[in-house]
Parts: structure tokens; C-alpha cells; sequence
């Protein structure tokens, strides 16, 4: 079974595409959130979450196994896992260690889909993973963005470039990448008109192409 690493712009829902993905595959599926929720049980000691709510055969319980083996950060790095990209150091090399041992434990260890967090960089050199970045035209993100959130245009429109901005300069400064460039990914999906379950059906559809007819190399 496969890993798959999703990558979407503001307001094109790749979280939604992710989580069909990963029902259609029968696999986990985790973003930041999901850490959060994690990260904030095992921030109460006084409840033996790990072994009552966290069992190793559960997603929770694979995520806090990977919180545990990461190198110590320090609070602030550590909530970095999961905050909002605008909020997370951009000059700590402890962080990234610590992201990049999150990820690959969780990617050893079971078949998975991984919102984000710089995964596609992280796990790029995975045999099998497949490497996927949503995207869709400016005036289609802002529709979306407003109807989800209720928002005017320029409030929708300051929310895609605060996103945008903050998701460029997190992978420039750790990858020394640029995040939409396509040679980065195995599928670059436009969704301008497809929603999240079409979306999904055409990278399920591809995960038994990866790399069909070459001998390791990208599509």
C-alpha cells in the first residue's frame, strides 16, 4: 500500500481530497490538526492517555509514538508541528529534525496519507510515495474561501496570500524549493472543475501507474 504526501493552495481543500483518498485506500490519513489533537492528550499527565486512548494499532497511538522518538525541540518548536505555517520558526534546524523524523515515522511504519508539513520534500526519495499538489485559479480559491468561511472578497483574498506566502517561504527556507514548481510532484491537479471526490479518484486511479515503464524516475 502506498504513501501519499497532498499539498494543496489555500482554499482548494486538499485536506477534503486527502481524507477520500485515504477512505477510498482504506489507509490513515493525518494533517497538523490531527497532530494537534494528539499532541494536546499527551499534554495531560494526569490521565494515562497513552495507553487508554493512544493504542499502537491506532492512528493516534502511530503519532504519538512519532512525537516521542523526534529529538526534544522545547515547547515552542514543538507546537510548530502543528500551528499554522505563518506561526512556525523559519531559522530553527531542531525543528526541522524534529518534522522530518515525524513524518518518516509515520511514514515507515504504515501505509498513510500526509497533509502538508513539507512531506513531499521529506519523503521524496520513499520508493512507492506518491507526490501530489492541488491547485486551482486565484478567482475559484476566493469563491470557495468565502463561501466556507463566510468572508468578504478582500478578507478572503488576504487569507489566500497570507497562506500562500507563508507556505512559499516555509519550503524555500527548509527544502531550498519552490512549492509549485511540478517537477516536485508526481500529479499536479488542477480542481478548478473537479470537486474533492473526483479529485481523489484520479490520484487513486494513478497510484498504480507510479513510475510504470521507467526505471525509478518520476512521470
Amino acid at each position: 500500500m502506498p504513501v501519499i504526501t497532498i499539498r494543496g493552495l489555500y482554499g482548494c481543500w486538499a485536506d477534503e481530497i486527502g481524507e477520500r483518498i485515504a477512505q477510498k485506500l482504506n489507509i490513515d490519513y493525518v494533517d497538523r490538526k490531527i497532530i494537534a489533537e494528539v499532541a494536546e492528550r499527551l499534554r495531560q499527565p494526569s490521565k494515562n492517555v497513552e495507553e487508554k486512548e493512544m493504542p499502537p494499532s491506532t492512528l493516534w497511538g502511530r503519532i504519538a509514538e512519532a512525537i516521542a522518538k523526534a529529538p526534544y525541540m522545547g515547547d515552542s518548536i514543538y507546537t510548530g508541528l502543528y500551528a499554522p505555517l505563518w506561526e512556525i520558526p523559519l531559522d530553527d534546524k531542531n525543528y526541522l529534525a524534529a518534522l522530518e523524523s515525524v513524518v518518516k515515522e509515520l511514514a515507515a511504519t504504515r501505509s498513510i496519507v500526509i497533509l502538508g508539513r513539507g512531506s513531499q520534500f521529506i519523503l521524496k526519495d520513499v520508493p512507492g510515495a506518491f507526490h501530489a499538489l492541488i491547485v486551482a485559479p486565484v478567482n475559484v480559491r476566493v469563491k470557495r474561501v468565502r463561501e466556507r468561511q463566510n468572508l468578504k472578497e478582500k478578507d478572503a483574498l488576504n487569507e489566500i496570500a497570507r497562506s500562500d506566502d507563508a507556505a512559499r517561504e516555509f519550503i524555500k527556507r527548509y527544502f531550498q524549493a519552490n512549492l509549485t514548481d511540478p517537477v516536485n510532484y508526481d500529479m499536479v491537479l488542477n480542481v478548478n472543475h473537479l470537486d474533492s471526490e473526483a479529485a481523489a479518484a484520479l490520484i487513486v486511479d494513478a497510484l498504480p501507474r507510479l513510475n510504470a515503464g521507467t526505471a525509478g524516475g518520476k512521470p
